[in-house]
């Protein structure tokens, strides 16, 4: 999504802007620009392409101003191009905008038959269109943004300046994040918390339907009609060096080798070995809620998506709970038998996701508990749900999600222990087993980590091959799936998750010596049959990758590249196997001279429908 970044205060705000847009890059973009109001006039600079573009269109430029607002634009309305960029201006007012305004074809219809003139195909415009229409009605810039968005229909987060009024910077949300930043002589208003982590910590998250003013006074926070919001502001806990490259090619690769820390900063606090308990203090939810629980739905998008299906074995099999798992775009438009005794769980990174935002409030709606796991701290999900998990992974700024994912199925795993010791379904010396197995696993990623040279190897060997066939079964088909979307995301090859019991109903007819497959056949029930599905592969002249078990002997004959993995627990080992099929998305992206960090097309955070 795109990337949001404003300033008010004492210093020069040009290289603030350029700071802030260059810390949002991981969120995808096409376009690059800003606005500031200098010497009483508003100047507005904008182009295509990577920042480098406007940097370099910037620096023959002596630019002086306090005050100021930029963007980074992912093309939703109109091509990316330098009139679809943002900031846009409209007579003296000039907006930056995230989201998508639904009823902007009526509007802009409406607009046209005033006798405006739009310059731009975005919806964008008819935003800084209602407000300048307002401001000539008589209305300051405040009042004039309010009656504007009471007139919108859809998701946004804005930042508005106006030319008369040059110590006003005015922004608000609805359904997208926006957050401000309080610091010693400026305040700061951004999309996400890592474009000004390196100006300050102390943070204030908007609600939707809320207006926010910065003024060198400092700031307010309004409703739609100008009913004061009290907030009180958060300590950001990230340390701003957690979000540069550590020496690392690239923040994905960083971000998988950080994923022994980030297990443990998830567990930290939250369990006792030697009384098996698990304390989850934001849990949210009585022991009369989860004893009563009839059903559990897990909802979430793309790579927690992945997650939550993991996290169906985990509930199931530790705590006895039926649980449904639904891609959250589709759960609340099948009506869902959710109610009172229903817990809904949302899976978000971000803890902006729309679609998984929408789905725990049509769980609300039906009068379901609601509880999030979440990366977050103050995200929306945060403070929507009845209970959260945060997962303390840190902050991700490579586009595919790596320490996110495996933080997530901790948290599953943590939960599940947690709902089957309150349920009576484990008993204490249960717990305590569980939580000792649970505590090698930072160790044992370690391990796999340290054998990285070896699925690279493994990379050299496929990195032409333009399909890719992912099998896995039992807790570990999901992580196929995953495999195979990282494959996708950051190396642009054709690839395809799938539980290996259904090869023979469909994949199979692609077989053949031009589509490797991995096969993730790790000690467990349903081994033998994932071995059967090997040969079958091999039958058909197919390469194979396994993921194995160490001291696997059956496999080393049958497979052309096997990478071994410790033996574990079969509800833990998807956590082991996402870290070679995240080094194999990697390797081969990069020798295929790919933008690891910013695949095309994607965005960090998908935060409108």
């Amino acid at each position: 999504m795109c990337g949001i970044v404003g300033y008010i205060g004492d210093q020069n705000v040009v290289p603030i802007l350029i700071d802030g847009l260059k810390r949002l890059e991981y969120r995808g973009y096409d376009s690059a620009g800003i606005a500031f109001i200098q010497g009483q006039k508003i100047g507005v600079r904008r182009c295509v392409g990577k920042l480098k573009n406007l940097e370099m269109a910037l620096s023959g430029e002596k630019l002086s101003s306090t005050i100021g607002i930029g963007h980074t634009r992912w093309a939703t309305h109109g091509r990316p191009s330098e009139e679809n960029a943002h900031p846009h201006r409209v007579g003296n007012i000039v907006v930056v905008h995230n989201g998508i305004i639904e009823n902007y074809m009526q509007l802009k219809k409406e607009l046209i038959a005033e006798g405006r003139h739009f310059a731009s195909e975005t919806d964008t415009e008819v935003i800084a269109h209602l407000i300048d229409r307002h401001v000539k009605r008589g209305l300051s810039l405040v009042p004039a943004v309010q009656e504007a968005l009471k007139e919108v229909r859809g998701a946004y987060a804005i930042a508005v300046l106006r030319e008369e009024e040059p110590d006003l910077l005015v922004g608000a949300r609805n359904g997208c994040p926006l957050v401000a930043g309080l610091a010693q002589g400026g305040s700061f208003l951004a999309s996400d918390i890592p474009a000004i982590l390196n100006y300050t910590r102390d943070v204030v998250f908007l609600d939707d339907e809320e207006i926010i003013v910065l003024s060198p006074e400092g700031i307010q926070i309004m409703d739609l009609e100008g009913n004061p919001v009290e907030k009180e502001p958060s300590k950001v806990v990230w340390n701003p060096v957690m979000a540069e490259k550590g020496g690392y090619r690239h923040f994905m690769l960083k971000e998988i080798y950080e994923q022994p820390r980030a297990i443990m900063d998830t567990l930290r606090g939250r369990l006792s070995y030697d009384t098996g308990n698990v304390y989850l203090d934001e849990i949210g939810l009585s022991v009369e809620d989860i004893q009563g629980l009839r059903n559990i739905f897990i909802v979430a998008c793309g790579t927690s998506w992945h997650a939550a299906l993991v996290g169906k074995f985990m509930i199931e099999e530790i705590a006895r709970v039926p649980v449904e798992v639904d891609v959250a775009s589709e759960f609340r438009y099948r009506n869902p038998l959710i109610g009172e005794k229903s817990l809904l769980i949302a899976m978000t990174q971000s803890g902006e996701t729309a679609d998984t935002l929408a789905a725990m409030r049509e769980a609300r709606k039906k009068k379901g508990k609601v509880f999030s796991i979440c990366n977050v701290v103050g995200s929306t999900a945060a403070r929507e749900s009845d209970g959260i998990i945060y997962t303390h992974a840190g902050p991700e700024i490579g586009v595919a999600a790596t320490k996110t994912f495996t933080s997530q199925l901790v948290a599953l795993y943590l939960l599940a222990i947690y709902l089957g010791r309150v349920r009576g379904a484990l008993s204490q010396g249960e717990c305590k087993d569980r939580l000792e197995i649970l505590s090698q696993l930072p160790h044992l990623v370690e391990k796999v980590l340290e054998k990285g040279e070896k699925i690279e190897e493994i990379a050299r060997e496929y990195f032409q091959y333009r399909d890719f066939l992912f099998l896995g079964r039992g807790p570990n088909y999901p992580i196929a799936l995953e495999g195979a979307l990282k494959l996708k995301e950051i190396s642009y090859i054709h690839a395809e998750g799938y539980p290996a019991g259904e090869m023979k109903h469909g994949p199979i007819a692609l077989i053949d010596d031009q589509m490797p497959t991995v096969a993730l056949i790790t000690k467990n029930s349903v081994y033998n049959k994932v071995l059967s599905n090997i040969m079958e592969v091999k039958a058909r002249s197919g390469k194979i990758i396994a993921i194995a078990n160490e001291g696997d002997q059956d496999i080393a004959g049958r497979a052309d590249h096997v990478f071994y993995l410790p033996e574990f627990d079969p509800l833990l080992t998807p956590v082991l196997l996402a870290i070679p099929l995240q080094l194999l998305a990697y390797h081969i992206a990069v020798l295929r001279g790919c933008d690891v960090d910013q695949p095309r097309n994607l965005a960090k955070s998908v935060t409108v429908e």
